[in-house]
């Protein structure tokens, strides 16, 4: 029989060959999270939200209280991992792990409240990223992003170059003639990253013939500047799924072409 620390650990750490009792204790809590999900839309409608609010409210007090207990029992028996075993250093270092912050988010908007006057309890929702503990799509997309952060960071780098470029050169044309649509450089971002985007709200239009064709050209640009990190991610997936296929990709360091694929032993 093992330690109670390594018992409450493993009945809270679900892997495939988790028994009986732990895939009951996943699927109660992702249960639970699911259900917190779809009480914070229903409590939004303004019927439903004050008709109900009683039970919306004890259903609240309920989850935070199991997300709470859950939260503690993590951090308490995590030194049953040879990573964390320090009590004190190999806890912290726990807590500062994304799933560890992520249990933390989703109880500290109840408790705020009786710090400070602010009603954070919308932030529920992110009880949905406590998902990720049991899925792995989002280990995929994790490793995905951290593959590509590199490609990704050249991207989002050349996006902000081009926004300050594009926003500064429409402010200096288009200032004069709408002063208040365009009241400087940094408010003129507003309407050169809605332009980029492609999403034109058409809130704020350039009037001048020169502002209207660097309009045409953000547009233009913004197609296939906002296409790249798509491609970015869409070329990590690929790789990514290569590789849990059991295949390893091997491409040309300076062109980025296929060379070969080789079977991993």
């Amino acid at each position: 029989m093992p330690p109670l620390r390594e018992r409450v650990y493993d009945l809270l750490d679900y892997t495939n060959t988790a028994g009986p009792l732990e895939r009951a204790v996943t699927v109660g809590l992702v249960a639970l999270i699911l259900a917190n999900a779809v009480a914070v839309i229903l409590a939004s409608e303004p019927a439903l939200g004050a008709r109900y609010a009683p039970f919306f409210i004890a259903f609240e007090t309920f989850s935070v209280a199991v997300f709470t207990l859950e939260y503690i029992l993590r951090l308490w028996s995590i030194t049953a991992r040879p990573a964390y075993r320090d009590p004190l250093a190999g806890r912290l270092r726990y807590a500062a792990t994304p799933y560890a912050v992520v249990d933390l988010l989703a109880v500290l908007p109840f408790y705020l409240p009786f710090l400070i006057p602010v009603d954070l309890r919308i932030l529920r929702v992110l009880l949905l990223f406590k998902l990720g503990r049991y899925s792995s799509a989002f280990e995929v997309v994790a490793r995905v992003v951290r593959r590509k952060w590199a490609d990704l960071f050249v991207a989002v780098f050349i996006s902000l170059l081009l926004l300050v470029v594009l926003s500064a050169l429409v402010y200096e044309v288009e200032h004069e003639a709408q002063p208040e649509a365009f009241p400087s450089i940094l408010g003129t971002m507003y309407w050169c990253l809605v332009t980029l985007t492609t999403l034109g709200y058409g809130d704020v239009v350039p009037l001048t013939t020169v502002g209207r064709f660097l309009a045409s050209v953000t547009a233009v640009i913004g197609v296939a500047l906002f296409g790249l990190p798509a491609g970015i991610l869409a070329s990590g997936f690929f790789e990514e799924f290569h590789l849990r296929r059991g295949a390893r990709l091997v491409v040309c360091p300076h062109c980025g072409e296929r060379l070969e694929d080789e079977r991993r032993p």
